[in-house]
């Protein structure tokens, strides 16, 4: 559907907790509109959203997939996000760029920890949101008991605009309580048209139609005059103060259905196009200056055979096919192409995009994800989509000797596609390290480099970035001297090391008085200590916080030179170093875990049996925060083990804080272990 004006637009982000039917959901809604003609299945890997093989394969989605249903004369354009926590990523910049979300509820699981943070993050953004409960045949489903939940952890504002007609295996249609009309169960075929409300649920339904009009009175002054009078209110004015409300924030209706059986569909349709406002209505919150054409990417699709794939939204103006646009952050100009919509992994074409919509262009030269398009260069600020860092890294080497460059500049690809993956090189240990925000999260992007460009990989748990620092002050003199027949060599310092504040930083200090040492061989003195700090003499790592002060030395006129004071220096350090009480610096990292309330306790211990130092705990609406500090060494293969403790609801961030002393028991093993490394390469 070509769209000529953004009041016809919608922009929903589907969010919500991994599990609870949002693909699916989204092939409903588009199956209902007439976008699909048949209802694919997760299960069976047909749906529109879930088209890459390692989703097929995991029976999850793993990155956003863009589609459009056309529904009542506008086009809704659906953005279905992954809920695992690992591929937060493309959920985030979904709901940076959507005008409202659809939050999606198990309803036999209820409020999950993705539910919260899907609910939090649309927040923060002023999004319209609309929640739809689903999996009402499931057993141990209970419409209320997930709305329950929803009013106590998400809103209280939160209003059921639906209810389901019987329950678990007996559930057999819903009704719409703001058109007061019932769809039944079209057991996966296309949902029939509206039908009388079943007797029996008479009372119930007049219950929470009164408690959907209160709700929506409250919201208008002049709607709650003519409520109180008694006076009948339409069902165009009540979804029109409805809408007002939602646009607004102050008020979140709820849906239900069953996604797999294409049920309650119809009046979530109806509810997009009525309670999320348009971007004609909301505006984009990102100021580009002026009504010219503006564009925002926020994603990119690595393609191996049609290149890069930049999908974007028009901030303000249109974007044309056959048209330049300047790229504000690299100060050069792109050649718009065609302009492709997005159906899943199918693309059609169109001429035009307007204000409002979502579009994609192919092979753009230097685009990628955060960058804005304008039709001629002017200052304006850049927007930014807030990525979470990376939480988890592996050291990652090519299987095929020869095949290091392609993989490395193939993970690249895949890191513009996704910028929560970052590759880089660890100086201290020589690892290419591979981070991502999950185990999973690395390891779908291994298949899918394998998949995509032939290139495979092997992962490792990486090396420990240790340390080596010393505890006090210690005092050495070295001489290097060397006659090898001719001009010979010599050199000759004396130093002194001391502790630096926070064992950090290196701070060389050239005392010498009366020029025992000429000035140009000291800075080899320097050089020399620099090469002997790289690998220190306990487990080979390297040495920081340290202060050395040149005090002394001698030299000979003839046989002096930098390489012998380089070497003398370095000399002098390591034997100094040996006197200085040295010890292993390890990293400590600030760990941020969000569980279930039940599983605090288990969560606790298992932090103090990784040597955790907990610093409290925030508890919000059954779930709980808890921050503490932890070794790296402890956590390098946590996600898993949280994963076991909170049956996949727990949640965690982490960051590095400082290097601490290891503990002696610890560090002791560690040095043991690095010289039996180092006796093995000799032998």
């Amino acid at each position: 559907m070509a769209v000529s004006e953004p009041g016809k637009i919608r922009n929903v982000a589907v969010a919500g907790h991994r599990g609870t039917g949002k693909t699916s959901l989204v092939e409903a809604m588009l199956f209902q509109s007439g976008g699909v003609n048949r209802l694919g299945t997760v299960e069976s890997g047909t749906t529109v959203g879930d088209w890459e093989e390692e989703e097929h394969k995991r029976q999850m989605t793993l990155s956003a997939s863009i589609c459009h249903a056309d529904w009542q004369g506008r086009k809704i354009n659906l953005l279905d996000t992954p809920g695992d926590a690992g591929f937060q990523g493309d959920a985030i910049a979904a709901l940076t760029v959507a005008d409202g979300a659809l939050v999606v509820v198990s309803a036999v699981m209820g409020v999950e920890v993705g539910t919260g943070r899907a609910w939090r993050r649309a927040e923060e953004g002023g999004l319209a949101r609309v929640l739809f409960v689903n999996m009402l045949d499931r057993e141990r489903a209970d419409f209320f008991r997930a709305l329950d939940q929803i009013h106590d952890q998400l809103a209280g504002s939160c209003v059921a605009v639906a209810l389901p007609i019987g329950a678990e295996h007996e559930l057999n249609g819903v009704v719409d309580l703001l058109h007061m009309k019932a769809y039944t169960s079209p057991e996966g075929g296309k949902e029939a048209g509206p039908a009388e409300i079943p007797a029996d649920l008479a009372e119930l339904v007049a219950e929470h139609r009164e408690k959907l009009l209160d709700a929506v009175v409250e919201t208008d002054e002049a709607l709650m005059e003519r409520y109180l009078e008694g006076e009948e209110l339409g069902v165009e004015e009540v979804a029109k103060a409805l809408k007002d409300a939602v646009t607004r924030g102050t008020l979140f209706p709820v849906a239900c259905g069953v996604a797999t059986k294409n049920l309650g569909t119809t009046a979530l349709l109806d509810l997009l196009v009525e309670g999320v406002p348009s971007p004609a209505r909301k505006g984009s919150s990102i100021d580009v200056g002026d009504a010219g054409a503006a564009a925002f990417v926020f994603k990119t699709i690595a393609d191996p055979f049609a290149g890069r794939i930049n999908v974007f939204r028009v901030l303000s103006g249109s974007v044309k096919a056959d048209s330049t646009l300047a790229n504000v952050r690299t100060h050069s100009k792109e050649r718009i192409g065609q302009l492709l919509t997005l159906q899943g992994k199918e693309h059609g074409t169109t001429s035009e995009f307007v204000a409002g919509d979502i579009g994609a262009i192919a092979k753009l030269k230097e685009t990628q994800t955060g960058d804005l398009l304008l039709d001629s260069e002017r200052p304006v600020e850049l927007p930014t989509i807030p990525f979470p860092s990376p939480v988890m890294s592996f050291a990652v080497s090519a299987k095929a000797k020869g095949d290091e460059d392609k993989a490395n500049a193939s993970l690249r690809r895949l890191a513009e596609e996704d910028p929560t993956l970052q590759l880089r090189r660890n100086e201290q240990t020589g690892e290419q390290l591979l981070a991502g925000l999950s185990q999973m999260h690395v390891e779908v992007a291994v298949e899918r480099l394998k998949r995509r460009f032939g290139v495979e990989v092997e992962l490792h748990q990486p090396r420990v970035p240790y340390l080596e620092t010393i505890r006090k002050e210690a005092r050495s003199r070295a001489r290097y001297k060397k006659q090898t027949g001719g001009r010979g060599q010599f050199g000759d310092c004396e130093i002194v090391i001391e502790p630096r504040p926070g064992h950090e930083g290196y701070e060389f200090q050239d005392k010498i008085v009366g020029g025992v040492i000429p000035q140009g061989f000291r800075p080899a003195v320097d050089k020399g200590i620099q090469e002997a700090m790289l690998h220190g003499e306990l487990a080979g790592a390297p040495v920081q916080g340290v202060t050395v002060r040149l005090v002394d030395g001698q030299y000979h006129t003839v046989d002096s030179s930098e390489m012998a004071f380089k070497i003398a220096g370095s000399m002098a350090f390591k034997d100094a170093y040996q006197k200085a009480d040295p010890v292993l610096l390890e990293p400590i990292m600030e760990l941020e875990v969000t569980v279930p309330d039940e599983a605090v306790g288990a969560v606790n211990g298992d932090l103090n049996s990784r040597r955790g130092r907990l610093h409290g705990m925030e508890p919000t609406a059954g779930m709980t925060t808890i921050k503490a500090e932890v070794p790296m060494a402890e956590i390098l293969t946590y996600s898993q083990s949280l994963t076991s403790l909170t049956g996949g609801r727990g949640d965690y961030a982490m960051h590095f804080l400082r290097y601490e002393e290891v503990p002696t028991h610890i560090a002791q093993k560690l040095i043991d272990d690095a010289k039996k490394a180092k006796e093995a390469v000799k032998a």
